[in-house]
């Protein structure tokens, strides 16, 4: 063999593989013709996509009779529904009951006032107020009624300076600044102008009253030209009998074009009659009268009488235990359970609550005739391991108790229409006990029920005949001095007993 078949032969070799080797491919075969394994796979063609119908077909398409049919049932069956919906919502709003308009509603009706007669035993004077206003706007009150400010002397009209403040309770420019942080917290400002506060009769003697009253308006216009936001005046029967009267009511309600909120010109007063006071707010002018109905009908079944009097006036109306004397709550609410008692009644009553400073804690009204120095920092607690007096701490914390008391009753009346404005209903009312209904539209009703008396009373709720209105079986607990009728409970309507000294606040849903 030559040297090139050697090289042929070897090439062979190497290109050979054995079976075991070969790939497993139809292309191979193994000995014997068979092929090792072999798999066929067949591959599919490319397959065509669906590319729908073109423009000129489905034009064709759209013009056939059926979908023409079909086009205008949709469009029929598009329309009724629509009409449906909107007879639908037609009929809603025609069969809903009507809202019942609100009432005109001033700042006074909108809060509780807080008088601040002696400054200097409130805050050390004017200049005190102003670094109190933070802890008064806590309280939700919407106006301050200071004073009497002005300087003079009991009992004698020549010595009359209504536009001068006493140098003790401060300065000009200290009640600057008071109005203007307080009109930023929105808080308005009354100024009492009681000419003979310190002496016997508020406006001298009877032969003073016209040049009093002269005074009177005179200084009226220069606080109200400071930004002050009402007048306050005592003896509203003798004053309004001067013949500048009405030159007085047309200066303070006249709104200046700088200014356009409402200025107040409220007066105060004592030993009269309900009718008597409904007299006085029909013929008088004035915005807002305080009496002392609450102070000296002490009966259950004379003050329901009143407020039935009454409560149709109540935007011009000022309710307070003491307040027209300028005393504290806690001179006839003699014990924390009735002061609570008497704050739930004034801020559900119909007409604006009338506090004095300190009503808030329960301060207890000074001895005599000075006025009780206020306490603040109640909320601070006694120095760890030091000494504790029980007496004191066990005050403090009353005083605390009674304060979130006072802020939970100003909050609710502030946001609940039936609270601020709504109409009042009597049900039931004893020598020492009573309860009402407070009822706006279609808003939350509350149902007040007092016992100041010394015995438990049950409580025989009546409702008159009234047109679209009468009591449930059941209420709702929303706040209550006694423990045993927790918040949020419910209780019977007709078997509603308050121990001595307890009072309750229920609430019901509007029903249609």
């Amino acid at each position: 063999m030559s040297k090139d078949s050697e090289v042929d032969m070897k090439d062979v070799e190497l290109n050979e593989l054995d079976p075991e080797k070969q790939p497993m491919t139809g292309e191979v075969q193994a000995a014997g013709g068979e092929k090792n394994g072999s798999v066929k796979l067949k591959v599919p063609e490319d397959e065509v996509a669906f590319t729908g119908l073109s423009k000129e077909e489905l034009m064709k398409v759209a013009g056939t009779p059926g979908w023409v049919r079909t086009r205008w049932v949709l469009l029929v069956l598009f329309w009724l529904g629509w009409l449906g919906m909107l007879a639908g919502a037609i009929v809603i709003i025609v069969q809903a009951p009507r809202c019942k308009p609100i009432p005109e509603m001033n700042w006074w009706n909108e809060g509780p006032l807080y008088q601040i007669d002696d400054l200097e035993a409130f805050s050390d004077g004017l200049a005190g107020v102003e670094g109190k206003l933070d802890e008064i706007n806590k309280l939700k009150v919407k106006g301050l009624v200071l004073g009497p400010l002005h300087t003079g002397q009991a009992d004698k009209p020549d010595a009359l300076n209504l536009q001068l403040i006493d140098p003790t309770q401060g300065k000009e420019e200290d009640l600057v600044a008071v109005l203007e942080k307080a009109h930023k917290k929105g808080i308005s400002v009354v100024l009492d102008l009681t000419p003979n506060y310190q002496g016997a009769s508020s406006w001298f003697g009877s032969g003073d009253v016209d040049n009093v009253m002269e005074k009177v308006m005179a200084a009226a216009e220069y606080w109200l030209n400071l930004d002050v936001d009402g007048i306050k005046v005592s003896d509203l029967t003798v004053a309004t009998s001067s013949v500048d009267w009405s030159k007085l009511q047309s200066a303070v309600q006249i709104n200046g074009t700088d200014n356009p909120r409402k200025r107040l010109l409220m007066g105060v007063v004592e030993g009269i009659s309900a009718d008597a006071v409904s007299q006085l707010v029909n013929t008088t002018g004035v915005n807002l009268v305080l009496s002392d109905l609450l102070s000296t009908k002490t009966g259950g079944v004379e003050r329901i009488m009143a407020m039935d009097t009454l409560n149709s006036q109540q935007r011009s109306l000022g309710w307070g235990l003491g307040a027209a004397q300028h005393d504290q709550l806690s001179k006839q609410a003699t014990t924390p359970g009735l002061i609570r008692l008497y704050q739930l009644l004034l801020f559900t009553m119909p007409g604006t609550p009338v506090f004095t400073y300190g009503d808030e804690i329960g301060l207890q009204a000074a001895d005599g005739a000075g006025s009780p120095k206020m306490v603040w920092d109640i909320e601070k607690e006694p120095v760890e391991g030091a000494a504790v007096n029980e007496t004191e701490e066990a005050e403090r914390t009353e005083r605390i108790a009674v304060r979130n008391w006072f802020k939970s009753l100003s909050e609710l009346r502030g946001k609940e229409r039936s609270l601020l404005h709504g109409d009042y209903y009597s049900l039931f009312s004893s020598t020492s006990s009573l309860s009402f209904l407070r009822v706006w539209d279609q808003s939350e009703r509350y149902i007040t029920a007092v016992n100041w008396g010394s015995a438990s009373e049950l409580l025989a709720l009546k409702l008159a005949p009234t047109e679209g209105l009468e009591l449930p079986e059941k209420a709702t607990v929303k706040l209550s001095t006694d423990a045993d009728l927790k918040v949020d409970s419910t209780i019977s309507l007709d078997k509603i007993t308050l121990k001595p000294g307890e009072a309750i606040l229920l609430q019901f849903p509007y029903t249609g």
